[in-house]
């Protein structure tokens, strides 16, 4: 195979100019949220000296997002998906510039830092489920893997950069000017979205209220390879999620030097991006299932490598193996939930994957943590790394389409990735807007 075909697939940065200012926007706003998540824990650390509250700002970013993420799934399904995030994006520049005034004025309670954490994570909650139908809406279906995979390598580039130049920032120019930074990022997500046509649902528009939530879930708790899909990367995140335990597994077998700790994190990022980059091969295979399968098997192997190793730099590389495959099992998750839900129920079939995503890891935290206070983290990381190869190999034994079937062609009408906006984003034309 080529290097050329192994190497991430660009074609949508080439076919799509509308995607590719998406894109643009996208990955600002991402590096401006890192910076304000390093921020706002750093703040709230300053104010406290407490780690109960800077384990509150986990908190307030997670309970909005479970909370509303179906209902706001469900809104998204019987509205235009473009001003629905829009608005978002507004609501939480907003939020970020009241955080930078705070910051700059200082004498703010912490309780009111982490209600406007608070709700900048509901508007997300809301923005999440719109972005979600962008991709599918304006590629080809057979560019949609490509594009997912592109939104994660730039996702995992930025949490690379992002805390780095936060940490940066902060000792030159303060908190008030990371807070306005990441203000400034939200105007060019905005503009990056701005050229985007009215997306509204195609087929049935959802019900309102608890209905439509119950619509949504019907279709999870029915459609078996997209319930394949979230239970595996559950089975991954719920039963092995191994940050909780780095600092532990670091004291137990690493001497407790600050510096392996410090490089445990970026090990999974490079793994991410690495596998990112070099996707290529994976998503013109058109096999997410099976792709999805591999790789969260070899997360959990790699974690028990990890939890056995005893040399730094063995325990990093097998680190890195794990963020490769972590970020690998992502692409192909999304490239299942948006190629295989019609368009009217993506709404809300994407709010559960953000749900599952955000809530998996901090299960698995705490999950991982309680064991290792018995046993060891090493125990735990073992342990947690086996349970998930054993999950994995039931999913795929219990659920043999998403194991053995390629995505199929959505419903006429209102899958994904068919009518005319697919067809006008070859050429970067979408229903008369023209990217520039």
């Amino acid at each position: 195979m080529s290097l050329a075909r192994s190497l991430i697939d660009v074609r949508p940065l080439r076919t799509s100019p509308v995607f590719r200012r998406l894109l643009i926007g996208r990955t600002v706003s991402v590096l401006g949220g890192f910076m304000t998540m390093v921020t706002v824990m750093y703040q709230v650390w300053d104010m406290t000296g407490s780690t109960a509250w800077t384990g509150a700002v986990g908190l307030a970013q997670a309970l909005p997002l479970v909370a509303f993420g179906l209902f706001a799934g469900s809104w998204v399904d019987r509205a235009d998906r473009r001003r629905i995030y829009l608005t978002a994006t507004v609501g939480q520049a907003v939020c970020s510039l009241l955080l930078a005034v705070q910051g700059f004025t200082g004498h703010v309670p912490v309780v009111a830092v982490l209600a406007l954490v608070a709700v900048q994570s509901a508007f997300g909650a809301l923005g999440a489920p719109a972005a979600g139908v962008f991709v599918p809406r304006l590629l080809p279906k057979d560019q949609v893997a490509a594009g997912l995979a592109l939104n994660q390598v730039a996702g995992q580039s930025m949490m690379l950069l992002g805390p780095a130049l936060a940490g940066v920032l902060l000792g030159r120019l303060g908190i008030g000017a990371c807070y306005l930074l990441d203000a400034l990022s939200f105007c060019v997500a905005f503009y990056g979205a701005f050229g985007l046509p009215a997306l509204r649902p195609r087929g049935e528009p959802s019900r309102s209220g608890v209905h439509g939530v119950l619509d949504g879930l019907r279709f999870l708790a029915g459609h078996r390879v997209v319930r394949g899909a979230l239970i595996t990367d559950l089975a991954a995140t719920v039963l092995s999620f191994p940050v909780s335990l780095f600092p532990l597994v670091n004291a137990e077998r690493f001497g407790d030097d600050p510096s392996t700790l410090g490089l445990f994190l970026s090990a999974l990022a490079v793994g991410g991006v690495a596998a990112t980059a070099l996707s290529g091969s994976l998503t013109r295979l058109a096999r997410p299932g099976t792709v999805m399968l591999c790789a969260s098997a070899t997360w959990g192997a790699a974690l028990v490598g990890f939890g056995l190793s005893s040399d730094p730099w063995t325990g990093l590389a097998l680190l890195a193996v794990a963020g490769a495959a972590d970020a690998t099992a992502v692409v192909s998750r999304s490239t299942i939930v948006q190629t295989r839900t019609p368009d009217a129920l993506l709404g809300r079939v994407t709010a559960a994957e953000q749900i599952v995503g955000q809530a998996g890891p901090s299960i698995g935290n705490a999950r991982g943590g309680l064991l290792a206070g018995w046993t060891s983290g090493a125990t735990s990381l073992v342990t947690g790394g086996l349970l998930c190869v054993l999950a994995v190999a039931a999913v795929a034994t219990t659920t043999p389409e998403l194991r053995d079937t390629a995505a199929p062609e959505p419903e006429p009408g209102s899958g994904p990735g068919s009518g005319p906006e697919a067809a006008d984003a070859a050429t970067g034309t979408v229903e008369g807007v023209t990217g520039a």
